[in-house]
């Protein structure tokens, strides 16, 4: 935004970085088409966490499930729109940090292909594979952005759905149980068949996505971070750093293993199919998360969340489930450049739920 100074949640970004001179394209857009900018809300630090807390400035309130974390690194953006203080907001999703925070707060959410939509005045991560996403809790509503923001287009429909068996079997069995039947109800909506997958180690597929991120954070804030020495959370400061100790060798192995895991997936986004997952591998987690060590926390998030960063595919997060009262999404991942397939089931899905219960 002109005139501001972008803090990526962390005091010592704010304090070494001087204002915008012009607002972002994402921005200019929306507000061509007659949006109304209210304001601007709390990420994680570098946006380089899923948890949604922020050591300097606090946790957002998740309105769906108090006491919980409303998820990373978008955080006050996800909890703006479920608390209903905007129609829709914007946030960035590299690791998963739009698809999370939608899951946990109970909101659609919506990443898009990657470099479908400008990054030009966005605080980088790992560019390879930063996007820029929104939330809506109206599926109309978030159509509606994507109209704005995305390239021009039609909808073309679906073909095959694919379940992921090691997604699934990754969840808790709450999560599974309850989308489940989402799920079969999207499919017999959408007309298609159901294809499912067993065996394809997703866990191992985690390990290039962490390697090719974490060298590409590094590259962005090395410098700053070596040279500011800046506060900042534990976690997300060793994160960081660990970019800076990877060797060329483990580098060019992750880009073979990555081409890999890019073949695999693209046989079943092929001729309009999607995947079919849950966004998140639980509810949204007690407040605290963030000080939890890494393989209990963000690993088995990004077993869920390392595919469509990885293959640079849409991604979008359906409100179809509860756990004992609090939100779970249902992912779906389309192949690139069907964006508006994605949301066009959306509000197909809404649509059908409306016309079940009544107005």
């Amino acid at each position: 935004m002109a005139g501001h100074v972008t803090r990526s949640g962390n005091p010592d970004w704010q304090r070494t970085h001087a204002p915008a001179v012009a607002d972002a394209p994402a921005i200019t857009r929306l507000l061509a088409a007659g949006a109304e900018l209210c304001g601007r809300t709390l990420s994680d630090e570098l946006a380089f966490s899923l948890a949604g807390e922020n050591l300097h400035f606090g946790a957002p309130h998740n309105p769906r499930a108090p006491g919980r974390v409303s998820g990373g690194s978008s955080s006050g953006s996800a909890a703006a729109v479920a608390g209903g203080c905007v129609d829709f907001s914007l946030g960035t999703d590299t690791s998963g940090s739009v698809r999370i925070p939608a899951s946990y707060c109970g909101i659609h959410g919506m990443r898009p292909t990657h470099g479908a939509i400008s990054t030009q005045g966005v605080t980088p991560l790992a560019p390879s594979f930063d996007t820029v996403g929104w939330f809506a809790r109206d599926a109309c509503v978030l159509q509606a952005v994507g109209d704005v923001l995305l390239p021009s287009g039609k909808a073309s429909g679906i073909g095959q759905m694919t379940v992921l068996a090691d997604a699934w079997s990754g969840a808790t069995k709450g999560v599974a149980a309850a989308l489940r039947p989402a799920m079969e109800k999207l499919a017999g909506l959408a007309g298609v068949a159901v294809h499912e997958v067993e065996g394809l180690a997703l866990a191992e597929w985690v390990r290039p996505y962490r390697i090719l991120q974490s060298a590409e954070v590094w590259r962005s804030h090395g410098d700053w971070f070596l040279r500011t020495s800046p506060a900042m959370a534990p976690e997300i400061a060793a994160r960081l750093f660990a970019g800076s100790q990877l060797t060329a060798a483990e580098i060019a192995e992750a880009h073979l293993r990555a081409d890999e895991v890019r073949a695999v997936v693209a046989a079943f986004v092929s001729d309009g199919g999607v995947i079919c997952l849950p966004s998140a591998p639980g509810v949204a987690p007690p407040l605290g998360v963030s000080r939890l060590p890494d393989d209990t926390t963000r690993m088995l998030v990004l077993v869920q969340t390392c595919i469509a960063g990885l293959c640079g595919l849409p991604q979008v997060s359906l409100p179809l489930g509860e756990v004992h009262g609090m939100p779970v999404g249902l992912g779906l991942i389309a192949g690139k450049g069907r964006d508006r397939d994605l949301l066009a089931l959306a509000v197909a899905v809404e649509a059908h739920r409306r016309r079940i219960s009544g107005p």
